[in-house]
């Protein structure tokens, strides 16, 4: 009469088993998979988009992007793949690896140092891979 299940495995295991139904390939999907088929957009475009371009007073692309990383961290640092990209993408955007460590210890100061480890960890794969390439 008792399933041993929790309902919370229950619903997991619903959304795997649908999943494999609907597509197989589904199964091996990982975020990390996804997150390497989107392409970092070049600093023109990101300064165009959310840059000066129409707002010449306004913050330039770097300065939100590592403003977006210091939220992310503040937050608790648990959206990974969010993380990473907008380090992948605040590099490109001219942000230095130190000012990507500094942006994240600032926001240790308001997540705490569990966040900002976090952050950092997740930081470092975007570098230490910059690194090799």
């Amino acid at each position: 009469m008792s399933d041993p299940k929790n309902p919370f495995e229950a619903m997991m295991k619903a959304g795997q088993d649908w999943a494999r139904a609907l597509n197989p390939a589904l199964e091996s999907f990982t975020p990390k998979g996804f997150e390497a088929m989107w392409p970092t957009m070049p600093a023109e475009a990101m300064e165009a988009m959310m840059g000066k371009t129409f707002n010449p007073e306004g913050l330039d692309a770097k300065t939100r992007l590592l403003l977006t990383l210091m939220g992310l961290t503040i937050m608790g640092a648990q959206a990974d793949a969010q993380l990473r990209m907008t380090v992948r993408h605040a590099i490109a955007a001219g942000a230095s690896k130190q000012e990507v460590a500094e942006t994240i210890a600032q926001a240790g100061l308001f997540g705490g140092v569990p966040s900002m480890t976090r952050a950092m960890e997740l930081a470092r794969e975007v570098m230490d891979k910059d690194e090799d390439e």
